[in-house]
């Protein structure tokens, strides 16, 4: 029997399986004074997110926008130095817009480290109460969106651990879930297959432009989505992985393609594309699993989840991170962190129709409360970096 979900509704219409604080730095010089803002209410739902740099970037300040406005997120700590390009105010205001609580900490002007740290925690004390007060309501599938991503993968992933969460994801985009798969740079080889399943034939050759797109900025930079690991861990060739990784995308038609920070319109499967366009000058596409999850997160995803065959152990700030295990001797290694053990399809001890559905219903317990292994071990990876992007057209989310 289905648990029962009650949400946090926020003023957009959306809702929220969490209900979060984030405190988030608007620099890397305000980084430490709010990491220790919030490090003492981390198992309080306090959450750590920011962007580094010192020099504007609309990826970054479109990213901070749809972070602190999350619909897992109630409240929100701003800290600045004082003298960064982010534009804080027009951040500000898009949070209070949103009718969340927020206050910003200018740490220039607040007396430095251990001033703004009290004034900071201060506000944390006096804003946890208050989050209590936030209205909820029940939850159906079509309030749900579901984003996946794949990390640390062997030759298990693609036969164990992906085509479950693929299963996974046809049944909640049957129920009416948005369920978003990425990325292009991984899907090198599989553009026909994925136009063949687009809404349109639009659509069709929008998702075949993004994946040369990552195949033309991969040979720029003279290297692909293949890590030394995936090689040790049994996996052969690009296109090996891309069809494994292909796999967590499930069967459904495709209805979309995103950017980050991009909702889905409605329920159905949408592609997320998180190469950069135009020249390539950021050097690597993403630098780790947790950027692409913080794209997902951008894009609404209030829980991720997580394939992997050689083991990871990173959860996200903001949203849950179920994980999901391809390799059964990974699973007995890391058995702390793993919350699905997909392997036991090489062992004959379940068959993939058994781990889509063991998957499917886990994603309505963790929205329905319960805790993850990442969160329960406080896990709250988060990176931001620089990155461009161009608004995606209308082929992109057809009306149908």
């Amino acid at each position: 029997m289905r648990p029962e979900i009650k949400g946090y509704l926020r003023s957009d219409g959306r809702v929220g399986i969490r209900n979060v604080i984030v405190v988030a730095y608007l620099v890397e010089c305000a980084h430490h004074v709010a990491r220790e803002i919030a490090h003492p209410y981390r198992d309080r739902g306090v959450h750590l997110i920011g962007f580094p740099g010192c020099y504007p970037n609309e990826y970054a300040a479109r990213m901070m926008r749809s972070l602190c406005t999350h619909p897992n997120v109630g409240a929100v700590l701003l800290v600045s130095l004082g003298c960064e390009s982010f534009d804080r105010t027009a951040l500000e205001a898009d949070v209070i817009a949103s009718g969340r609580l927020i206050s910003t900490l200018v740490i220039q002007r607040c007396g430095g480290t251990r001033r703004s740290i009290q004034t900071g925690r201060r506000w944390i004390e006096q804003t946890l109460p208050a989050m209590n007060t936030v209205p909820r309501r029940p939850i159906s599938p079509e309030h749900l969106v579901v984003g996946t991503i794949c990390g640390g993968s062997d030759a298990t992933s693609g036969i164990t651990a992906n085509p479950a969460i693929g299963l996974a994801f046809d049944r909640l985009v049957a129920e009416g879930a948005a369920c978003v798969f990425e990325e292009t740079g991984e899907l090198i080889g599989c553009e026909e297959i994925m136009a063949s399943r687009a809404l349109t034939s639009a659509l069709g050759e929008a998702l075949r432009n993004s994946v040369r797109k990552a195949a033309r900025y991969y040979e720029i930079l003279g290297h692909g989505s293949f890590a030394v690991g995936n090689a040790e861990g049994g996996l052969t060739t690009q296109e090996e992985k891309s069809m494994g990784a292909y796999a967590k995308s499930g069967s459904s038609k495709i209805a979309g393609l995103l950017k980050p920070g991009d909702k889905p319109p409605r329920g159905g499967l949408y592609l997320l594309d998180v190469v950069p366009d135009g020249e390539v000058r950021f050097g690597f596409p993403n630098i780790c699993d947790n950027a692409e999850i913080a794209e997902l997160i951008a894009c609404g995803c209030q829980l991720i989840l997580f394939s992997t065959g050689r083991g990871s152990v990173v959860g996200s700030a903001i949203a849950p991170v179920i994980k999901v295990c391809g390799n059964p001797e990974t699973s007995r290694c890391l058995q702390d962190d793993i919350d699905v053990d997909a392997g036991r399809v090489l062992e004959g001890r379940a068959t993939l129709d058994d781990l889509g559905r063991e998957i499917h219903d886990l994603v309505f317990r963790i929205a329905a409360g319960a805790q993850t292994r990442s969160e329960s071990l406080l896990h709250q990876e988060f990176v931001l970096t620089y990155k461009y992007f161009e608004p995606i057209g209308p082929d992109c989310l057809p009306v149908m």
